[in-house]
């Protein structure tokens, strides 16, 4: 299928049918569709990945699953379907849960989230908060990121990225990084813009300070939303995603991301 008609069936499909939502816990698989605010279960069906520590063991159960989810969506990939995933796979040691999300991603394109337990009670306490919910995937579609950086080319695409930020304090998130997007008016135009937050460079080699400053913040947050109108993904972008996946961070494209030469697990689009 032609690029162009894959994409339009893709939006087609998030437009009429709503995104896959996937939770993966320690013996059971549940599945459910959201539209907007709304979550309506689709699956619900018992396997023990309890009994494994093996990333390539986990790998394969969750591919063999994952297969089975064009039952639910015509197109099954990093748009219209989401993996979230608790219990068992929060207690893998890291090289083994990084190993766990790379398979995945090379077996089904799908990238695999791996929810920290502080992150599983906020949205358990969000969800029984706001219907009286114990499902954690209530508390999820109520507000997914409770802390965010946005990253993008800010002398290039700052309208899309104000949008964008916008829209994630709308729906309560912190964003981290950047915290303002008001120009610092000696910086305007220029090859490295900075925000009035910000203090004036001392000298060439003080781009790196700002940029180290804006990259540590990707510790704090439970994503990194990548802003890239019309999938280009510009040089400074690129030079922080190797920071992002070294970091493990969940990574989030607002278009599919063009002009990287490395595919690596990601998600793409915001909710709407």
């Amino acid at each position: 299928m032609a690029p162009n008609a894959l994409k339009e069936k893709e939006n087609s499909t998030l437009a009429t049918e709503g995104r896959v939502l996937v939770h993966f816990d320690s013996e059971r698989v549940s599945v459910y569709r959201r539209r907007g605010g709304e979550l309506k279960p689709l699956k619900k069906e018992r396997l023990a990945f309890e009994d494994s520590r093996d990333h390539e063991v986990l790998a394969d159960g969750v591919g063999k699953f994952c297969a089975g989810l064009t039952e639910f969506n015509e197109v099954v990939d990093n748009k219209t379907t989401r993996l979230h995933a608790t219990g068992v796979f929060q207690r893998l040691p890291q090289p083994e849960a990084a190993a766990l999300v790379n398979s995945v991603y090379v077996d089904t394109g799908l990238y695999f989230n791996i929810v920290g337990p502080e992150l599983e009670r906020f949205y358990l306490e969000t969800g029984m908060s706001a219907c009286g919910s114990n499902d954690m995937m209530d508390g999820l579609i109520r507000r997914e990121f409770r802390n965010i950086v946005v990253c993008g080319s800010f002398q290039q695409e700052l309208r899309h990225i104000e949008d964008t930020i916008a829209r994630l304090r709308e729906s309560g998130s912190e964003v981290l990084s950047p915290r303002s997007t008001r120009i610092k008016p000696e910086t305007a135009g220029t090859d490295f813009i900075l925000f009035d937050y910000q203090d004036l460079l001392k000298n060439d080699r003080d781009t790196w300070r700002h940029k180290y400053v804006h990259m540590d913040a990707f510790r704090q947050a439970d994503a990194v939303v990548v802003c890239n109108p019309g999938g280009l993904v510009g040089k400074g972008t690129i030079f922080e995603l190797g920071f992002m996946s070294a970091l493990s961070k969940r990574i989030i494209f607002t278009e599919e991301p063009r002009g990287v030469s490395v595919f690596f697990p990601c998600e793409v689009g915001l909710e709407s």
